[in-house]
C-alpha cells in the first residue's frame, strides 16, 4: 500500500490534503486582529512593501488584475482605484473570515462598482484562459500546499504580456540580521500574537511557515519552470521580505 503524501504545516508534517484546512484554521483565528497584527509585527512597514509591488505592478486604468490571497483588501483597494470604473479587480482568498473582512473595508472606503469577491484555492482558479493583465499574491504563497500548481494555474490565467507578483517573507543574507530574525520571529513575534490577538500558536506558526518557504533562488527558478520570462526579484528590509516578478510570454 504507498504512503499517504504529507506536506509542512509550519514545522509538522500532515497530510496533504489536510493543510488547506488547517491554513483555513489559523486565518479564521487571526482576521479579526490581522491588520493591527500587522503593524505590530513590522512596525508599519509593510506598507512601504505593498506600495513597491503595486508600483512594480504596472496597473493601469481598465485593467483586470487578480489579488491572490488578498486577505482584507490592501492591494485590492489600491488596484480598484488605479484600474477605475471600466477596470476590474477580483479580490480572492482561501479563507472565507478573510475575504469577510476585506469586503467590509473596501465597502466602507466607498469601493463598490469595480471589485468582486471570489473565495478560492490558489492552485484551482476558476477563470478563463489569458484573462488578466496583473495577478499578484501577497504574504500567502508560503501557505499554498502545492506552490507548483498554483504557480502554473497563475500563468494560464495571465494575458501574454501579463504579470505575476509575489511578495512574500524570504531568507536575510547577512547572518547578524538572520540571528536578529529569528529571535524576533520565535520569542516576540508568538508574544504579541498571544497579548493581542489571544492567539500564540497561530503566531508560532506563521514564523515556521516563513522559514519553510524557497528562499529568493529557489522561487525564481519556480517562476522559471513555471514558464514565466523575465523573473526577478528584489529584496526589502534586507531579505526579510522580497518581491519577485515574472512576465508571460
Amino acid at each position: 500500500m504507498s504512503e499517504e503524501r504529507t506536506t509542512h504545516f509550519g514545522y509538522e508534517d500532515v497530510a496533504v490534503n489536510e493543510k488547506a484546512s488547517r491554513v483555513r484554521g489559523v486565518f479564521d483565528s487571526v482576521a479579526s486582529k490581522y491588520d493591527v497584527m500587522n503593524d505590530l509585527m513590522s512596525l508599519g512597514i509593510h506598507r512601504l512593501w505593498k506600495r513597491q509591488a503595486i508600483e512594480m505592478s504596472g496597473a493601469r486604468t481598465g485593467q483586470k488584475i487578480l489579488d491572490l490571497a488578498g486577505g482584507t483588501g490592501d492591494l485590492s483597494l489600491q488596484f480598484a482605484k488605479i484600474v477605475g470604473p471600466q477596470g476590474r479587480v477580483v479580490l480572492s482568498d482561501i479563507n472565507q473570515s478573510m475575504l469577510h473582512k476585506g469586503r467590509e473595508r473596501l465597502v466602507n472606503e466607498g469601493v463598490l462598482g469595480n471589485v468582486e469577491y471570489v473565495q478560492i484555492n490558489a492552485e484551482q482558479l476558476p477563470f478563463p484562459d489569458n484573462h488578466f493583465d496583473c495577478i499578484t499574491i501577497s504574504f500567502g504563497l508560503r501557505n499554498v500546499t502545492n506552490k507548483d500548481a498554483a504557480l502554473s494555474a497563475i500563468y494560464r490565467a495571465l494575458k501574454p504580456g501579463g504579470r505575476l507578483l509575489v511578495l512574500e517573507f524570504s531568507k536575510p543574507g547577512d547572518e547578524r540580521l538572520k540571528s536578529a530574525y529569528d529571535f524576533y520571529s520565535f520569542n516576540i513575534l508568538p508574544l504579541i500574537g498571544k497579548v493581542v490577538a489571544n492567539d500564540e500558536a497561530s503566531y508560532r506558526y506563521l514564523a515556521e511557515s516563513i522559514r519553510m518557504h524557497p528562499d529568493q533562488e529557489t522561487l525564481r527558478g519556480m517562476m522559471d519552470e513555471a514558464g514565466f520570462d523575465r523573473t526577478e526579484f528584489i529584496n526589502m528590509s534586507g531579505g526579510i521580505v522580497a518581491l519577485h516578478r515574472g512576465f508571460k510570454q
